[in-house]
């Protein structure tokens, strides 16, 4: 049985979805893009300051599932400008240790939600 995962400390969705669905001991998240809960406005500043955001939403959500970023498995990354690679990589490895990083892929997008230039989502294990 799935169960719904929901924390004030990430974004509200903005569409017809959940945060995240846990399922067995595996948890979903849903792509997150650089809103801070708190305002409900985007951070825009840079894309070095999207990423972080993008990544403490994604930090809040785990820790909603009782997990953190050792249990990640895959992670998707969508961006913008695969000119911002270098600059998003920095910030989104300072989160992970390299010797047990997730797998991952990385794609130019034409578009994201509200125009941003990054999302992330995100497949955990207990």
């Amino acid at each position: 049985m799935k169960k719904i995962i929901n924390t004030p400390n990430a974004p509200a969705p903005i569409g017809p979805y959940n945060q995240a669905i846990l399922f067995g001991n595996t948890v979903y998240i849903s792509g997150q893009i650089p809103l801070n809960p708190q305002t409900g406005e985007l951070v825009m500043d840079s894309i070095q300051v999207e990423t972080k955001q993008v990544m403490e939403n994604l930090k809040a959500i785990l820790e909603a599932a009782e997990m953190n970023f050792e249990n990640v498995v895959k992670t998707s990354i969508f961006i913008s400008d695969m000119n911002n690679f270098a600059a998003i990589n920095e910030i989104y490895g300072a989160y992970f240790k390299s010797e047990t990083a997730p797998a991952r892929e990385t794609v130019q997008v034409s578009g994201l939600p509200k125009n941003v230039n990054i999302e992330i989502s995100m497949i955990a294990i207990k």
